[in-house]
């Protein structure tokens, strides 16, 4: 299974749980790619962290591997101008200069944000059938509301969890082109709204496979814990990230995880 996370050292937190969960949860080889960065205040993931990840993810199994990749210069040579002050840092932009990376697989790659957590075996999402597909994602639960590519048809997707057929990108040129819409035009969550613009054949999934909400539903594989608007006592953005162990257990009183985050607290020290 092609894995795929995009971020600096500042992630390291949120991919120590993620791939923890992964492990718990799928027992087939996991080819994890990190795509990171080394750019004004963002610094990359460093050999340490990687190492450490690695070594974990081979107790799983002994196939698997974790390895980072330098996106920087492929970053720098088409800097996405308009978009270099959104509220997001660049980092949040690395996956769409997939095209300029060599060393990634050219038939599936599932993205993943180093806030997506793995409650299930995701085999039955990456196994999706993607002939003439170029992603595969679900709705965004706020979105969806507001923008459409093909009206009335809601199909406003998340970025968080975005299944790739890269050989099909690849033919349609999604990634370079998303790139230049962040270079030439400002946007609000820029990096999902160039995906969402340049993605002409896509794939809507359950929402089970990107469970946006506080709380996961019974079925939920990916709980991906995004930000949500709140309206009691007064209106607010909660965000609370799968690492923030105490927000978990007193904000959203979530204990499923905690097998999960007590291997976490074990070896975060040593990223």
């Amino acid at each position: 299974m092609n894995i795929l996370y995009c971020g600096d050292q500042g992630i390291k937190d949120g991919l120590l749980v993620s791939i923890l969960s992964l492990i718990k949860h799928v027992k087939e080889p996991l080819n994890i790619y990190i795509l990171t960065i080394d750019y004004q205040n963002s610094k990359p993931i460093t050999a340490k962290t990687t190492k450490l990840l690695d070594e974990l993810v081979k107790k799983q199994n002994k196939n698997s591997f974790v390895k980072t990749i330098d996106g920087t210069e492929a970053f720098k040579k088409r800097l996405p101008k308009a978009n270099m002050k959104s509220y997001f840092t660049p980092c949040s932009m690395l996956r769409l200069y997939l095209d300029e990376i060599k060393e990634l697989p050219k038939d599936k790659l599932l993205y993943l944000d180093y806030d997506v957590v793995c409650r299930k075996d995701p085999a039955d999402f990456y196994n999706t059938d993607l002939n003439n597909i170029e992603a595969a994602g679900v709705l965004d639960i706020y979105g969806k509301h507001f923008y459409r590519y093909n009206f009335p048809k809601r199909d406003y997707m998340n970025s968080g969890v975005l299944l790739f057929n890269m050989a099909e990108c690849e033919k349609s040129k999604i990634f370079p082109r998303a790139v230049e819409l962040c270079r030439k035009r400002r946007m609000m969550l820029a990096d999902q709204a160039a995906l969402n613009k340049v993605i002409k054949k896509r794939k809507l999934m359950p929402r089970k496979f990107n469970e946006q909400q506080d709380h996961p539903k019974e079925d939920t594989v990916f709980h991906h814990f995004s930000n949500n608007f709140k309206f009691w006592p007064i209106f607010h953005v909660q965000k609370v990230k799968p690492f923030e162990v105490e927000k978990i257990h007193k904000t959203l009183k979530i204990h499923e995880y905690d097998d999960i985050l007590d291997e976490y607290q074990k070896l975060k020290n040593s990223l």
